[in-house]
C-alpha cells in the first residue's frame, strides 16, 4: 500500500461572530483506503499557513508506505529544514498527516487507533465544558454579568457536568474585549475585582464542582500571578496558559502561586515540553493533536509526562476530526486528568461538518470503537471545502 495523493481542503463553514477556517487533509492510498488529519489552526490567524505548508508537505510522501508513521514524521520533521523547532505551522502540516496516516493505519488493521496505541485504559472519559465566557449554548453569547456566569456553568450542570473552564478577561461588564494592553500590566483593583467577583460567582454555582482558569496566555507574570494569588482560595483544579508559551515565564508565575499550571496549544514537539515536564512547571500538559506533531509525537509527550507524574489532557479545538482523535488518544495515556469539551462543539456549524458528532452523555465520552480515528467529513463539507490535490513526489526541499 502506497500514498497516491493527498487532498489539502479548507473548509467553508457557516460560522458566526467568530474566525473559523478548518484546515483538513486526505490522505489517499492505492488500496481505496484514505484517512483524514486536522491542522488545528482554524481559530486566530494561520489557517492559510497552515494549508499552504500541508501543501508543500504532501510531495514529500508520496510513495511512501502510510502505515510506517514514524517514517513518515521523520521525513517531514528532518527534510524540510524549517520544520525542526519550527512553530505552528510547519507542526500543523506535520500534524494533520500523522493524524491521517493513523487513520489509515487503523482501517488498515480493522481497529480503533486507540488499540494500535496499546488498549484504552479507561471505559470512558470525564470531561469539562470549556470556554463559558461564550455561554454554554447554541450559540456563541458573550458572558459579561454575574447572572450570565450563574446561567452558563447551571446549564453546564444540568447537562452532567461536575468541572468547567472560564476565561474571565476576555470580556469586560459591557461586554467589550479587553485588548492585549490592559491585561499585561499590573492590573489595577477595578479589573481584579471584576474578576474574582465571577470567579467567585462560579465556584458558587458550581458547588464542589472543578474550576479552570483559562488565560489564553492574555496576562503576564505579573497580572498572572496577581489573578492566581486572589484565585487560591476557590480550590482551582488548574491554571492555563497563564503567560506567553515558555517554561522560564511560567516558572515564575508557578513558584508564586500554589495552583497547577497547565500549557500545551502553543507547544510544538516533544523536545519544546521537556523543561515543563522535567523541571515540574507544569501540573497538567495539553498537546494539540493537530499542532504538537500529531497522534505519534503526543504518545511520546504522553508517555513522557507520566514519567514524570505529569498530567495529560489533550487540547481540542477544531472539528470532529480532533475530537475522535483526542477521544483515541486520551484513551491509551496513562496520566490522563480530563477531557475538554469545547463550546465550539456545541454548534451547529461546527457539527454539520462531520459524519459523527461526539458528544458527552452526564459529563463522559464514550471511547469511538470505529476502526482509525472514528470520523469522517460529511458530505456538506466535502461539497463546500476548498480542495487542493497533490499527486506528484517531491524530492527533500534542501
Amino acid at each position: 500500500m502506497k500514498i497516491t495523493s493527498i487532498d489539502v481542503m479548507q473548509l467553508k463553514t457557516r460560522s458566526v461572530g467568530m474566525f473559523w477556517d478548518p484546515v483538513i487533509c486526505r490522505v489517499n492510498t492505492d488500496a481505496g483506503v484514505y484517512g483524514y488529519g486536522e491542522a488545528a489552526l482554524a481559530y486566530g490567524i494561520g489557517s492559510s499557513a497552515a494549508a499552504g505548508a500541508l501543501k508543500d508537505f504532501s510531495g514529500l510522501v508520496i510513495g511512501m508506505h502510510p502505515i510506517e508513521n514514524e517514517v513518515i514524521w521523520n521525513k517531514l520533521h528532518r527534510e524540510t529544514m524549517w520544520a525542526q523547532n519550527g512553530g505552528a505551522a510547519f507542526f500543523a502540516a506535520i500534524s494533520a498527516i500523522d493524524m491521517a496516516v493513523w487513520d489509515i493505519k487503523g482501517k488498515f488493521y480493522d481497529q480503533p487507533v486507540h488499540v494500535l496505541l496499546g488498549g484504552k485504559l479507561r471505559s470512558k472519559l470525564r470531561s469539562y465544558a470549556s470556554q463559558l465566557h461564550f455561554g454554554w449554548g447554541s450559540s456563541l453569547e458573550e458572558a459579561t454579568s454575574l447572572e450570565d456566569y450563574d446561567y452558563a456553568c447551571r446549564r453546564a450542570l444540568d447537562e452532567g457536568f461536575d468541572a468547567v473552564k472560564i476565561d474571565y478577561l476576555t470580556f469586560d461588564s459591557s461586554r467589550r474585549r479587553f485588548r492585549p494592553e490592559e491585561t499585561t500590566r499590573l492590573l489595577p483593583p477595578s479589573i481584579l475585582d471584576l474578576v474574582e467577583s465571577r470567579l467567585e460567582q462560579t465556584r458558587r454555582t458550581m458547588g464542589s464542582g472543578d474550576i479552570i482558569i483559562e488565560a489564553h496566555s492574555n496576562t503576564d507574570v505579573a497580572s498572572a500571578i496577581q489573578i492566581g494569588k486572589r484565585a487560591e482560595k476557590y480550590g482551582i483544579f488548574f491554571y492555563e496558559e497563564p503567560t506567553d508559551p515558555s517554561p522560564l515565564l511560567h516558572k515564575r508565575v508557578a513558584d508564586a502561586v500554589s495552583i497547577p499550571l497547565a500549557s500545551g496549544e502553543r507547544i510544538y514537539g516533544r523536545g519544546e515540553y521537556v523543561p515543563y515536564i522535567e523541571q515540574g512547571i507544569l501540573g497538567v500538559v495539553q498537546p494539540d493533536l493537530g499542532t504538537c506533531g500529531g497522534i505519534t509525537e503526543a504518545k511520546k509527550i504522553g508517555d513522557m509526562a507520566s514519567t514524570y507524574n505529569v498530567g495529560v489532557q489533550v487540547h481540542a479545538c477544531g472539528t470532529g476530526i480532533s475530537t475522535a482523535a483526542a477521544l483515541q488518544v486520551e484513551a491509551a495515556l496513562p496520566s490522563f486528568v480530563i477531557h475538554e469539551h469545547h463550546v465550539i462543539n456545541r454548534m451547529k456549524w461546527n457539527k454539520e461538518l462531520c459524519c459523527h458528532d461526539y458528544q458527552p452523555v452526564d459529563g463522559s465520552f464514550d471511547i469511538p470503537d470505529i476502526p482509525g480515528i472514528g470520523n469522517e467529513l460529511s458530505d456538506f463539507a466535502l461539497n463546500n471545502a476548498r480542495v487542493h490535490t497533490v499527486s506528484e513526489r517531491r524530492e527533500r526541499l534542501s
